[in-house]
């Protein structure tokens, strides 16, 4: 090798090394909202360990690319575009959900339509012209990399297969004897009931790590199928009389909230007007949901399942991608009511492949899914890109003219979605607060236009001969508020939603004081209905009792909201054999289905 050659790759290796380690910092500068002091400080002097393990992973993957492509050009090249869009990615995901970027959220990358909405037309359309030339240099150096001499040929195969095996082992990070686990084991606190604080303490490459495959649940110590049958022989409910069977709506409206409950805001109006018009006439008040500006198909799993995201290790951040595409049967509202002659149909006026919608509606046991492209009614509003909540009832009221047989119909709605802003061109709740009013004022006339939906199709449901049972609640607040309103606001505040339940031929009582958690809603329902529970529903209810609502980091419990779980012994009792069951249904061999506990 010649000095000049010498001198060639010495530059080169330098700027390698140079580059990926601003490439790390680059990733904390987008996690800590680009405050440049916090991701300097976190480099270089509280957690400078943590960060060169990052970059020793970063520059794992960084040959991997170049001695993949045979080109330092094309890998260092392909490398950069894809730091950039992950660090951009973690910005706006940490500014709207406060939430970082997960390894399952790159699944997402080709949900274009989605990712146009949520970054704008214009870095959409920039971000995809960056990718097609940064795959087409990597396209044509790969292909050139099959003609490179032969010693440069076998340096290229041997950097690339060491690559790819440390990568390999890097992703089974969550194995005990993981030597880079255990290097980070040093000085890293974990924090389960945090993601966010992960990523704070442990850098956005131990987050990222952390959060690689990993099981469900860990394994209760007295799991067994004599203690799984023990607690199915616990729970046996009262056998009730048969009567018509009720349809059943579950509506998950997206981002449905009362932003008047925050502190930091002031709102002209009532934009919730017929909400409260029906809910202060039945079973309705807080529900407290797992995540701030997104998190919906967690939510909706919790409510469709009744199993709690709560005891879930913290890396299983989304089952209905992680998870239920594994399984071939996950007991749930679903499933029971097909059990019992119900025609189940799921409506989402959106894309089905969001979440693995369409295989893990399957598994649950949808008998008919209904998106954008196969709904009748598609109506928008004004410049709302989304199917509006109106055109979904009225798809729901196509279903329910079936007087036959009874209907169990799950809508997700999409017509509160993000982006809010000119939507509308008339706002009537004009809003005054730190941060993106025009935003605010959109989102309050988006939910008026929600409320009055709602009170119209319970209107026209009580006109229906069959008795119909509704459940609607909101997923999660929209993540529009500034840092300055969510500062004045308690953590709860900004985790509790809407939610009502409505008899067409029946009135409950209404309670200002209730809050509930979403795994709650089917054997609540099916009590105050008078419907015939099952035993899993009756262990829900006596576990409610007890405990009303719960999240990681949120229990309440005496009326109170603690941070830590604190249980007497009948809660405790009763809390580990829902842990038990749970463990069985997602984990374990799925004792408790061959005792029909749920059924």
């Amino acid at each position: 090798m010649n000095i000049n050659a010498k001198v060639k790759y010495s530059i080169a290796a330098v700027l390698s090394i140079v580059g990926i380690l601003l490439s790390n910092l680059y990733l904390q500068w987008c996690q800590n909202n680009l405050s440049t002091d916090l991701a300097l400080k976190f480099a270089f002097s509280w957690h400078t360990e943590k960060f060169l393990l990052g970059s020793l992973v970063l520059g794992i993957f960084y040959l991997f690319l170049i001695s993949l492509a045979g080109s330092w050009i094309a890998g260092t090249t392909f490398y950069s575009v894809f730091v950039l869009l992950i660090g951009y990615a973690t910005y706006l995901k940490m500014l709207y959900r406060q939430e970082p970027i997960y390894p399952d959220d790159l699944k997402m990358v080709t949900q274009f339509d989605l990712l146009k909405e949520m970054i704008g037309t214009g870095p959409f359309v920039v971000a995809i012209l960056i990718v097609i030339g940064a795959l087409g240099i990597f396209g044509w150096q790969l292909y050139r990399s099959f003609y490179l001499p032969k010693k440069r040929q076998i340096v290229r195969l041997s950097v690339l297969a060491i690559s790819f095996l440390g990568l390999v082992y890097v992703s089974h990070f969550n194995d005990e004897a993981n030597i880079l686990r255990k290097a980070y084991n040093r000085t890293a606190l974990w924090i389960p009931y945090s993601q966010q604080m992960n990523y704070y303490n442990t850098g956005f490459m131990g987050g990222f790590l952390f959060n690689l495959r990993v099981e469900a649940m860990e394994k209760p110590e007295n799991y067994s199928k004599k203690t799984i049958t023990e607690i199915t022989e616990k729970y046996q409910p009262t056998k009730k009389e048969d009567t018509e069977a009720p349809n059943i709506i579950y509506i998950m409206s997206e981002s449905f909230s009362d932003p008047s409950h925050l502190n930091g805001l002031e709102i002209t109006g009532e934009p919730l007007k017929e909400y409260y018009a029906k809910a202060k006439q039945t079973y309705s008040g807080k529900m407290l949901s797992q995540n701030y500006g997104g998190g919906t198909a967690n939510i909706e799993f919790e409510a469709l399942t009744s199993f709690s995201m709560e005891l879930f290790n913290p890396q299983m951040t989304t089952p209905y991608t992680l998870l239920v595409p594994k399984m071939e049967q996950l007991p749930s509202l679903v499933s029971l009511t097909a059990q019992r002659g119900y025609e189940t149909t799921a409506i989402h006026p959106y894309d089905t492949s969001m979440y693995k919608r369409k295989d893990v509606y399957d598994i649950l046991g949808f008998q008919k899914f209904l998106d954008q492209d196969t709904m009748t009614h598609t109506d928008k509003m004004e410049k709302n890109p989304y199917i509006s909540d109106k055109a979904a009832y009225d798809e729901i009221m196509d279903i329910l003219a079936d007087t036959e047989n009874p209907q169990f119909v799950h809508l997700v709605t999409m017509q509160t979605h993000m982006p809010y802003g000119g939507k509308y061109k008339t706002l009537h709740y004009p809003a005054q607060g730190e941060g993106n009013m025009n935003s605010i004022g959109n989102y309050l006339q988006d939910i008026a236009y929600s409320s009055q939906a709602l009170s119209d199709f319970i209107h026209r449901v009580e006109q229906l001969p069959r008795r119909t049972l509704i459940v609607f609640w909101g997923d999660h607040l929209p993540g529009i508020y500034s840092d300055e309103i969510q500062a004045e606001n308690e953590q709860i505040a900004l985790h509790e939603t809407e939610f009502l339940m409505w008899d067409s031929q029946n009135k409950w009582a209404f309670d200002p004081d209730q809050v509930t958690s979403p795994f709650y809603f089917a054997p609540n329902l099916f009590e105050r209905s008078n419907l015939q529970l099952t035993p899993f529903y009756e262990m829900l209810l006596a576990l409610e009792n007890k405990l009303p609502a719960f999240e990681k980091g949120m229990y309440l419990q005496n009326g109170q909201w603690q941070s830590e779980l604190s249980l007497d012994k009948q809660t405790q009792e009763i809390y580990e054999e829902y842990r038990l069951i749970q463990y069985d249904i997602v984990q374990g061999e799925q004792y408790s289905v061959d005792k029909k506990f749920f059924e």
